[in-house]
């Protein structure tokens, strides 16, 4: 089937916007883009544009499918049964793609549940984002995020756990360099994985054709994943020159997340959150703004992750993300924007085939009432969100 958007601004994801343009896509792919004139195949399904503006589809780099973005939501996962683990994750696989994130990175799942749900997007028997998945985290004993995490100690224990995540099929091996907010005991800037344990899970990684990530809070820790080979830096809260420098240098994403910090903050104690985490955000706040200040004026590449899954992130509110790159990020809604689908396309390795609206690329596009450059909120609204269309195909939208 041909569907043509019709005349009307398109947003490419790269930094322009095409003022009057249409957008052909044939089966599941873009195959023209052009301004102004453009010969449209008689038996094409015209969509108009006017009054809209079309988008790359939304790229979500860092979400927890299996988490529910209750208050105290580990808690919540570890008490509750892995059926209904996974019948909530499809329920937020299904908002997520609705509200205009087509593509996810999901950094941690709970018993294979997120590996599963992947394959069930895969062969259309649930809706969904298109998954990368990373299955169970590789952490210290007792680090940040045990509680659902693989324990591994030591380079060897390390190498081996990065090999049986990658042969339970993770696409991503996920390495915990530091503490973090939402484990109880453990400080958001302590280092926990050592240089050398980091190397052994990245190099498994990269043998095997897999990007890696890191969570990654405290300097130190930050420092070693980044010696070590990394490809991504998640949350980044405590960086300094150094760790920019080298970020820069080498290329390595960086995804702050604000989303999960800026709902801790303000839901707090009240709302139910434990009060470690409340205390542990307020406490990293500042840093994590100065570190995203440092990012951006050293030219570091920002994608967007939203942590979702997180208490009061939740799924199907993913673009809170490019809102809060503007508000709290210091970013132009253009440049935001860009990190939700260009950037996070690179950190997922998708690049060639998602992130832009450009011949070539798969049809992942989403049309929104008025224009998110001039009004960001927009992208946050549900009625706002006109047309989602994944691969090709129409996933919501009455056109």
């Amino acid at each position: 089937m041909t569907i043509a958007f019709v005349d009307g601004p398109v947003i490419t994801g790269d930094g322009r916007i095409l003022e009057h343009a249409t957008v052909l896509v044939e089966n599941n792919k873009i195959v023209k883009v052009a301004e102004g004139n453009l010969s449209i195949p008689q038996n094409a399904k015209k969509i108009p544009i006017d009054g809209m503006t079309l988008l790359p589809g939304f790229i979500d780099s860092h979400i927890h499918i299996c988490i529910d973005g209750s208050p105290d939501p580990v808690s919540k996962l570890l008490n509750e049964s892995q059926t209904e683990t996974t019948l909530k994750a499809a329920r937020a696989a299904r908002r997520t793609l609705l509200a205009g994130i087509t593509t996810v990175r999901d950094m941690g799942g709970r018993n294979g549940i997120d590996l599963d749900l992947k394959q069930a997007v895969n062969s259309g028997l649930i809706p969904g984002p298109r998954m990368l998945v990373s299955g169970q985290l590789i952490c210290m004993s007792g680090g940040h995020g045990w509680q659902l995490g693989q324990e591994a100690d030591g380079p060897d224990a390390v190498r081996r756990a990065a090999r049986e995540q990658i042969k339970a099929g993770a696409d991503i091996v996920k390495l915990m360099a530091t503490g973090g907010v939402m484990t109880p005991g453990v400080q958001p800037g302590s280092e926990q994985f050592t240089e050398e344990e980091l190397r052994a899970g990245i190099e498994e990684a990269h043998k095997a054709g897999k990007k890696t990530a890191t969570h990654a809070m405290g300097t130190r820790g930050i420092l070693n994943a980044l010696r070590a080979g990394i490809d991504s830096i998640e949350h980044g809260v405590y960086l300094n020159e150094e760790a920019v420098a080298l970020m820069a240098e080498h290329r390595v994403h960086f995804i702050p997340t604000i989303s999960a910090l800026y709902h801790i903050e303000i839901k707090g104690v009240a709302a139910g959150i434990p009060d470690y985490a409340v205390e542990k955000t307020l406490m990293v706040k500042p840093h994590h703004l100065e570190s995203i200040r440092m990012a951006r004026e050293a030219g570091v590449l920002v994608a967007a992750g939203t942590d979702a899954g997180t208490p009061f992130n939740l799924h199907g509110q993913n673009l809170s993300e490019i809102k809060l790159l503007v508000e709290y990020g210091g970013y132009s809604p253009m440049a935001a924007i860009e990190a939700g689908t260009r950037v996070s396309a690179q950190v997922l390795g998708l690049e060639n085939e998602l992130g832009t609206i450009e011949a070539g690329k798969i049809a992942d596009l989403i049309l929104v009432a008025g224009n998110p450059l001039e009004n960001i909120d927009i992208l946050l609204e549900k009625e706002s969100i006109r047309l989602v269309m994944q691969g090709g195909k129409i996933a919501s939208g009455d056109f």
